[in-house]
Protein backbone atom coordinates (compact mmCIF):
# COMPACT_ATOMS: atom_id res chain seq x y z
CA UNK A 1 0.00 0.00 0.00
CA UNK A 2 1.44 3.14 -0.76
CA UNK A 3 2.37 5.97 1.71
CA UNK A 4 1.41 9.40 1.12
CA UNK A 5 3.37 12.20 2.55
CA UNK A 6 1.57 15.16 3.45
CA UNK A 7 2.75 18.52 1.78
CA UNK A 8 1.98 22.15 1.68
CA UNK A 9 3.45 25.47 0.33
CA UNK A 10 4.56 27.88 3.15
CA UNK A 11 6.07 30.22 1.02
CA UNK A 12 6.71 31.90 -2.01
CA UNK A 13 9.43 34.56 -2.57
CA UNK A 14 9.55 36.65 -5.50
CA UNK A 15 13.55 37.06 -5.08
CA UNK A 16 16.05 33.84 -4.51
CA UNK A 17 16.80 32.34 -1.38
CA UNK A 18 17.97 29.65 -3.32
CA UNK A 19 18.27 26.23 -1.62
CA UNK A 20 16.46 27.40 1.53
CA UNK A 21 16.21 24.40 4.17
CA UNK A 22 13.88 23.69 6.91
CA UNK A 23 15.40 20.98 9.12
CA UNK A 24 15.68 18.84 5.83
CA UNK A 25 12.09 18.25 5.86
CA UNK A 26 11.56 21.15 3.05
CA UNK A 27 12.02 21.02 -0.41
CA UNK A 28 12.75 24.49 -2.61
CA UNK A 29 11.81 24.10 -6.31
CA UNK A 30 13.66 27.25 -8.19
CA UNK A 31 12.01 28.43 -11.67
CA UNK A 32 13.22 30.90 -13.68
CA UNK A 33 10.44 33.77 -14.96
CA UNK A 34 10.88 36.33 -17.63
CA UNK A 35 7.99 38.62 -18.35
CA UNK A 36 5.65 37.57 -15.94
CA UNK A 37 3.90 38.36 -12.49
CA UNK A 38 3.20 35.71 -9.42
CA UNK A 39 1.44 37.30 -7.11
CA UNK A 40 1.16 40.36 -8.59
CA UNK A 41 5.02 40.72 -8.38
CA UNK A 42 6.64 41.05 -11.66
CA UNK A 43 9.42 38.56 -11.63
CA UNK A 44 11.14 38.86 -14.73
CA UNK A 45 14.30 37.80 -14.91
CA UNK A 46 14.59 36.55 -11.38
CA UNK A 47 13.97 33.36 -9.76
CA UNK A 48 11.05 32.79 -7.90
CA UNK A 49 11.24 29.86 -4.84
CA UNK A 50 8.45 27.68 -3.73
CA UNK A 51 9.14 26.03 -0.16
CA UNK A 52 7.59 23.11 0.57
CA UNK A 53 7.36 21.44 4.17
CA UNK A 54 7.09 17.93 4.20
CA UNK A 55 5.32 16.42 7.01
CA UNK A 56 7.65 12.95 7.10
CA UNK A 57 11.25 13.16 6.71
CA UNK A 58 12.92 12.34 3.57
CA UNK A 59 15.92 10.32 2.80
CA UNK A 60 18.37 12.01 0.24
CA UNK A 61 17.64 9.82 -2.52
CA UNK A 62 13.77 11.03 -2.23
CA UNK A 63 14.34 14.40 -1.50
CA UNK A 64 16.25 14.38 -5.18
CA UNK A 65 13.67 12.73 -6.29
CA UNK A 66 10.92 15.22 -5.21
CA UNK A 67 13.05 18.09 -7.00
CA UNK A 68 13.48 16.39 -9.72
CA UNK A 69 9.54 15.78 -9.62
CA UNK A 70 8.61 19.78 -9.20
CA UNK A 71 11.11 20.71 -11.57
CA UNK A 72 9.57 17.90 -14.30
CA UNK A 73 6.15 18.24 -14.11
CA UNK A 74 6.31 22.05 -13.92
CA UNK A 75 8.35 22.90 -16.90
CA UNK A 76 5.57 20.46 -18.72
CA UNK A 77 3.32 23.26 -18.51
CA UNK A 78 6.00 26.23 -18.49
CA UNK A 79 5.51 26.20 -22.41
CA UNK A 80 5.49 29.47 -24.84
CA UNK A 81 3.11 30.77 -27.44
CA UNK A 82 4.49 28.68 -29.94
CA UNK A 83 4.88 25.24 -27.61
CA UNK A 84 8.48 24.74 -27.26
CA UNK A 85 9.66 22.60 -24.46
CA UNK A 86 10.17 25.09 -21.52
CA UNK A 87 13.94 25.14 -19.86
CA UNK A 88 15.00 27.75 -17.19
CA UNK A 89 14.79 30.56 -20.14
CA UNK A 90 11.58 30.59 -21.67
CA UNK A 91 7.97 32.30 -20.93
CA UNK A 92 5.55 30.87 -18.60
CA UNK A 93 1.93 30.36 -21.13
CA UNK A 94 -0.42 32.39 -18.00
CA UNK A 95 0.52 34.67 -15.30
CA UNK A 96 0.04 32.29 -12.13
CA UNK A 97 0.59 29.18 -13.74
CA UNK A 98 3.89 28.54 -11.40
CA UNK A 99 1.74 28.61 -8.25
CA UNK A 100 -1.10 26.73 -9.95
CA UNK A 101 1.74 24.02 -11.30
CA UNK A 102 3.22 23.85 -7.83
CA UNK A 103 -0.24 23.30 -6.42
CA UNK A 104 -1.01 20.56 -8.55
CA UNK A 105 2.31 18.79 -7.82
CA UNK A 106 1.80 19.11 -4.19
CA UNK A 107 -1.49 17.68 -4.76
CA UNK A 108 -0.35 14.68 -6.98
CA UNK A 109 3.15 13.50 -5.82
CA UNK A 110 4.36 11.02 -3.54
CA UNK A 111 6.72 8.63 -2.37
CA UNK A 112 5.47 4.96 -2.32
CA UNK A 113 6.57 2.44 0.09
CA UNK A 114 6.26 -1.20 -1.44
CA UNK A 115 4.89 -3.07 1.28
CA UNK A 116 6.11 -6.44 -0.64
CA UNK A 117 9.82 -5.07 -1.25
CA UNK A 118 11.08 -6.64 1.92
CA UNK A 119 10.86 -10.23 0.88
CA UNK A 120 13.60 -12.22 2.07
CA UNK A 121 13.20 -15.27 0.02
CA UNK A 122 16.82 -15.86 -1.63
CA UNK A 123 17.96 -12.71 -0.18
CA UNK A 124 19.28 -14.49 2.98
CA UNK A 125 22.30 -12.21 4.95
CA UNK A 126 22.46 -10.19 2.17
CA UNK A 127 23.62 -6.82 1.75
CA UNK A 128 26.39 -4.45 0.12
CA UNK A 129 29.40 -2.75 0.76
CA UNK A 130 29.94 0.76 -1.42
CA UNK A 131 33.14 2.48 -0.76
CA UNK A 132 33.26 0.80 2.97
CA UNK A 133 29.88 1.81 3.92
CA UNK A 134 27.27 -0.78 4.80
CA UNK A 135 23.43 -1.44 5.82
CA UNK A 136 21.53 0.65 7.01
CA UNK A 137 22.79 4.33 4.94
CA UNK A 138 21.66 6.95 3.55
CA UNK A 139 24.19 9.39 2.72
CA UNK A 140 25.84 11.44 0.12
CA UNK A 141 29.00 10.18 -1.29
CA UNK A 142 31.25 13.38 -2.48
CA UNK A 143 32.40 13.24 -5.92
CA UNK A 144 35.80 13.36 -5.15
CA UNK A 145 36.41 10.40 -3.88
CA UNK A 146 34.47 8.09 -6.17
CA UNK A 147 37.19 7.52 -8.53
CA UNK A 148 36.59 7.03 -12.10
CA UNK A 149 34.74 4.04 -10.91
CA UNK A 150 33.76 1.93 -7.41
CA UNK A 151 32.94 -1.50 -6.61
CA UNK A 152 29.67 -2.82 -5.22
CA UNK A 153 29.92 -6.07 -2.92
CA UNK A 154 27.28 -8.27 -1.73
CA UNK A 155 27.00 -11.54 0.00
CA UNK A 156 25.58 -12.57 -3.62
CA UNK A 157 26.04 -10.04 -6.01
CA UNK A 158 28.46 -7.72 -7.08
CA UNK A 159 29.63 -5.15 -10.34
CA UNK A 160 31.63 -2.24 -10.46
CA UNK A 161 29.91 1.14 -11.13
CA UNK A 162 31.47 4.01 -13.93
CA UNK A 163 31.54 7.12 -11.78
CA UNK A 164 30.72 9.14 -15.38
CA UNK A 165 27.88 7.49 -16.67
CA UNK A 166 26.76 4.72 -14.18
CA UNK A 167 27.03 1.95 -16.78
CA UNK A 168 27.82 -0.86 -14.80
CA UNK A 169 30.86 -3.63 -15.78
CA UNK A 170 31.98 -6.87 -14.24
CA UNK A 171 28.59 -7.46 -13.33
CA UNK A 172 28.52 -11.22 -11.36
CA UNK A 173 26.90 -13.84 -8.53
CA UNK A 174 29.59 -14.75 -6.07
CA UNK A 175 27.96 -18.09 -5.15
CA UNK A 176 26.98 -17.72 -2.18
CA UNK A 177 25.17 -20.53 -0.32
CA UNK A 178 21.59 -20.08 -0.77
CA UNK A 179 18.56 -22.81 -0.60
CA UNK A 180 17.43 -20.77 -3.57
CA UNK A 181 21.02 -20.41 -5.29
CA UNK A 182 21.72 -21.06 -9.44
CA UNK A 183 25.32 -20.84 -10.25
CA UNK A 184 25.39 -24.17 -8.64
CA UNK A 185 28.27 -23.01 -5.66
CA UNK A 186 30.83 -21.43 -8.05
CA UNK A 187 31.21 -17.64 -8.93
CA UNK A 188 29.38 -16.83 -12.13
CA UNK A 189 30.24 -14.05 -14.03
CA UNK A 190 26.81 -12.35 -15.88
CA UNK A 191 27.40 -9.62 -17.65
CA UNK A 192 30.62 -8.22 -18.61
CA UNK A 193 29.08 -4.59 -18.94
CA UNK A 194 25.85 -2.63 -19.54
CA UNK A 195 26.42 1.33 -20.61
CA UNK A 196 24.51 3.59 -21.63
CA UNK A 197 25.45 6.14 -24.00
CA UNK A 198 24.85 9.76 -22.81
CA UNK A 199 26.11 11.12 -26.15
CA UNK A 200 28.42 13.54 -24.07
CA UNK A 201 26.34 14.16 -21.28
CA UNK A 202 28.21 13.18 -17.81
CA UNK A 203 27.00 12.57 -14.38
CA UNK A 204 28.97 15.24 -11.79
CA UNK A 205 27.50 15.36 -8.98
CA UNK A 206 27.49 13.98 -5.31
CA UNK A 207 26.15 9.87 -5.38
CA UNK A 208 23.11 9.44 -3.38
CA UNK A 209 23.68 6.10 -1.68
CA UNK A 210 20.79 4.22 0.03
CA UNK A 211 21.28 1.05 1.92
CA UNK A 212 18.49 -1.00 3.70
CA UNK A 213 19.06 -4.62 4.34
CA UNK A 214 19.45 -6.48 0.82
CA UNK A 215 18.78 -3.52 -1.33
CA UNK A 216 20.55 -0.32 -2.75
CA UNK A 217 20.23 2.49 -4.38
CA UNK A 218 22.22 4.71 -5.98
CA UNK A 219 21.85 8.22 -7.73
CA UNK A 220 23.51 10.79 -9.97
CA UNK A 221 23.11 13.96 -12.14
CA UNK A 222 25.03 16.05 -14.32
CA UNK A 223 23.78 18.77 -16.63
CA UNK A 224 20.67 17.32 -18.08
CA UNK A 225 21.29 13.79 -16.85
CA UNK A 226 19.99 12.09 -14.09
CA UNK A 227 21.08 8.11 -13.23
CA UNK A 228 19.76 6.04 -11.30
CA UNK A 229 20.60 2.09 -9.79
CA UNK A 230 18.73 -0.21 -8.04
CA UNK A 231 20.19 -3.58 -6.76
CA UNK A 232 19.22 -6.95 -4.38
CA UNK A 233 21.69 -8.41 -2.66
CA UNK A 234 19.89 -11.86 -3.55
CA UNK A 235 19.96 -15.39 -5.08
CA UNK A 236 18.05 -15.16 -7.74
CA UNK A 237 14.86 -12.62 -8.84
CA UNK A 238 14.29 -9.06 -9.58
CA UNK A 239 18.15 -7.66 -8.67
CA UNK A 240 19.07 -5.16 -10.78
CA UNK A 241 17.56 -2.18 -12.77
CA UNK A 242 18.99 0.99 -14.11
CA UNK A 243 17.04 4.24 -14.93
CA UNK A 244 17.82 7.31 -17.18
CA UNK A 245 15.93 10.97 -17.15
CA UNK A 246 17.37 13.58 -19.54
CA UNK A 247 16.22 16.91 -19.62
CA UNK A 248 15.59 17.12 -23.36
CA UNK A 249 13.17 13.63 -23.35
CA UNK A 250 15.59 11.64 -25.81
CA UNK A 251 16.41 7.94 -25.55
CA UNK A 252 19.14 6.56 -24.88
CA UNK A 253 20.82 3.19 -26.24
CA UNK A 254 22.12 0.86 -23.45
CA UNK A 255 24.42 -1.61 -24.78
CA UNK A 256 24.47 -4.96 -22.32
CA UNK A 257 27.35 -7.73 -23.36
CA UNK A 258 27.04 -10.65 -22.11
CA UNK A 259 30.00 -12.47 -20.09
CA UNK A 260 32.22 -15.10 -22.04
CA UNK A 261 30.52 -17.90 -20.85
CA UNK A 262 26.93 -16.70 -21.03
CA UNK A 263 24.76 -16.54 -24.12
CA UNK A 264 21.38 -15.32 -25.19
CA UNK A 265 19.15 -17.87 -26.77
CA UNK A 266 15.64 -18.09 -28.01
CA UNK A 267 13.82 -20.13 -25.22
CA UNK A 268 12.68 -23.46 -27.43
CA UNK A 269 10.12 -24.12 -24.13
CA UNK A 270 8.04 -20.79 -24.48
CA UNK A 271 8.23 -21.84 -28.87
CA UNK A 272 6.25 -24.87 -27.84
CA UNK A 273 3.66 -23.10 -26.10
CA UNK A 274 3.27 -20.16 -28.21
CA UNK A 275 -0.27 -18.58 -28.15
CA UNK A 276 -1.85 -20.65 -25.54
CA UNK A 277 -3.55 -18.98 -22.15
CA UNK A 278 -2.14 -19.98 -19.16
CA UNK A 279 -3.42 -19.02 -15.98
CA UNK A 280 -1.61 -15.86 -13.88
CA UNK A 281 -3.37 -15.09 -10.95
CA UNK A 282 -7.18 -14.40 -11.54
CA UNK A 283 -6.36 -13.82 -14.72
CA UNK A 284 -4.47 -15.48 -17.90
CA UNK A 285 -1.39 -14.27 -19.88
CA UNK A 286 -0.55 -15.75 -23.54
CA UNK A 287 2.79 -16.98 -24.08
CA UNK A 288 4.94 -15.23 -26.04
CA UNK A 289 8.37 -15.97 -27.56
CA UNK A 290 11.35 -15.59 -24.90
CA UNK A 291 14.91 -14.96 -25.16
CA UNK A 292 16.95 -15.78 -22.56
CA UNK A 293 20.68 -16.09 -21.47
CA UNK A 294 22.15 -19.46 -19.91
CA UNK A 295 25.78 -21.06 -19.47
CA UNK A 296 27.05 -24.74 -19.87
CA UNK A 297 27.96 -24.72 -16.30
CA UNK A 298 24.99 -24.91 -14.17
CA UNK A 299 21.47 -26.08 -14.92
CA UNK A 300 19.42 -23.70 -12.56
CA UNK A 301 21.53 -20.66 -14.53
CA UNK A 302 18.87 -18.84 -16.47
CA UNK A 303 17.79 -14.38 -16.65
CA UNK A 304 16.57 -12.08 -19.52
CA UNK A 305 16.29 -8.58 -19.99
CA UNK A 306 13.42 -6.69 -18.43
CA UNK A 307 12.82 -3.34 -20.53
CA UNK A 308 10.32 -0.72 -19.43
CA UNK A 309 9.69 2.08 -22.05
CA UNK A 310 12.57 0.67 -23.68
CA UNK A 311 12.69 -1.25 -27.34
CA UNK A 312 15.22 -3.57 -28.26
CA UNK A 313 17.21 -2.54 -31.38
CA UNK A 314 17.27 -5.83 -33.63
CA UNK A 315 20.81 -6.68 -35.67
CA UNK A 316 20.07 -7.73 -39.04
CA UNK A 317 23.69 -9.29 -39.29
CA UNK A 318 22.60 -11.63 -36.30
CA UNK A 319 19.38 -12.80 -37.99
CA UNK A 320 18.49 -16.46 -37.00
CA UNK A 321 16.12 -18.81 -38.51
CA UNK A 322 14.01 -20.22 -35.34
CA UNK A 323 11.63 -23.08 -35.43
CA UNK A 324 8.14 -22.80 -34.36
CA UNK A 325 5.62 -25.24 -32.72
CA UNK A 326 4.23 -24.85 -35.98
CA UNK A 327 7.47 -26.24 -38.01
CA UNK A 328 7.81 -22.47 -39.41
CA UNK A 329 10.65 -21.28 -39.74
CA UNK A 330 11.19 -17.40 -38.42
CA UNK A 331 13.78 -14.65 -38.36
CA UNK A 332 15.18 -13.44 -35.06
CA UNK A 333 17.38 -10.50 -34.97
CA UNK A 334 19.56 -10.78 -32.22
CA UNK A 335 23.45 -11.36 -31.36
CA UNK A 336 24.43 -14.21 -28.76
CA UNK A 337 25.88 -11.79 -26.34
CA UNK A 338 25.04 -8.22 -27.23
CA UNK A 339 21.63 -6.43 -26.90
CA UNK A 340 21.13 -2.87 -27.33
CA UNK A 341 17.87 -0.99 -25.86
CA UNK A 342 16.35 2.43 -26.86
CA UNK A 343 15.57 3.63 -23.55
CA UNK A 344 12.98 6.69 -23.01
CA UNK A 345 13.41 9.38 -20.35
CA UNK A 346 12.35 7.84 -17.13
CA UNK A 347 12.57 4.07 -18.43
CA UNK A 348 14.58 1.45 -17.31
CA UNK A 349 15.90 -1.85 -18.35
CA UNK A 350 15.91 -4.63 -15.68
CA UNK A 351 17.53 -7.80 -15.19
CA UNK A 352 15.60 -10.70 -13.96
CA UNK A 353 17.04 -14.21 -13.07
CA UNK A 354 15.76 -17.91 -12.00
CA UNK A 355 12.52 -18.71 -11.91
CA UNK A 356 10.88 -15.26 -12.46
CA UNK A 357 12.97 -15.19 -15.87
CA UNK A 358 11.27 -18.17 -17.53
CA UNK A 359 7.53 -18.06 -16.00
CA UNK A 360 4.77 -16.51 -18.39
CA UNK A 361 3.65 -12.87 -16.36
CA UNK A 362 2.18 -9.91 -18.12
CA UNK A 363 5.15 -7.60 -19.06
CA UNK A 364 6.16 -5.16 -16.68
CA UNK A 365 3.65 -1.58 -16.33
CA UNK A 366 4.42 1.78 -18.13
CA UNK A 367 6.73 3.41 -15.50
CA UNK A 368 8.47 6.38 -15.99
CA UNK A 369 9.20 7.84 -12.59
CA UNK A 370 10.51 5.87 -9.33
CA UNK A 371 10.46 2.11 -11.16
CA UNK A 372 11.71 -0.16 -8.52
CA UNK A 373 13.32 -3.82 -8.92
CA UNK A 374 10.78 -6.48 -9.26
CA UNK A 375 9.94 -8.52 -6.41
CA UNK A 376 9.46 -12.17 -6.83
CA UNK A 377 5.48 -13.26 -7.67
CA UNK A 378 6.26 -16.92 -7.09
CA UNK A 379 3.23 -19.24 -7.83
CA UNK A 380 1.19 -16.75 -9.34
CA UNK A 381 2.68 -17.66 -12.65
CA UNK A 382 3.66 -20.74 -14.76
CA UNK A 383 7.05 -21.48 -14.94
CA UNK A 384 7.90 -23.03 -18.47
CA UNK A 385 12.06 -23.60 -17.83
CA UNK A 386 14.32 -23.85 -20.50
CA UNK A 387 16.71 -26.69 -21.46
CA UNK A 388 19.89 -27.70 -19.97
CA UNK A 389 22.44 -27.75 -21.83
CA UNK A 390 20.39 -25.23 -24.53
CA UNK A 391 20.27 -26.83 -27.81
CA UNK A 392 22.96 -25.23 -30.38
CA UNK A 393 20.42 -24.06 -33.08
CA UNK A 394 18.29 -22.14 -30.64
CA UNK A 395 21.87 -20.30 -29.18
CA UNK A 396 21.94 -16.77 -31.43
CA UNK A 397 24.82 -15.74 -33.83
CA UNK A 398 26.85 -14.77 -34.34
CA UNK A 399 27.82 -13.37 -29.98
CA UNK A 400 28.07 -9.65 -31.61
CA UNK A 401 26.78 -7.89 -34.27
Amino acid sequence: MPQFLGLKIVLIVPIGLNRFKYNRLSLCANFRLRGTKVAEVDTAGRHVDVLVQMTTKLTRRQETEMRLSLRQIAFKDMTNEEGVAANSSQHLRHPMRCAIVITMVLSLCMIAHDANAASSDGCEGGGFTVLGRTSPQDASLPAAGLGSSFRVQGKYVSFDVDSATFGITNYQMTGAPNPRDITGGIPTPVFASKMPDHRGLVLTSNVDLELEGPDLVLMRQGVGLVMKIQAKDCAQGGIFQMEVERSDQSRTLFTHVLAPSAFYFDNPNFRAREGESLPYKDSTVTVSARINFANDASAKFVGRDSPQVADRVPHPSCTNQIRTSTGELVPVQHCGAVSQWLVASGGRMGQVMGEDAVEVAPPSTLCTHKCRAQNRVRGAAVVLGFPFQVPEQVRLKPRAP
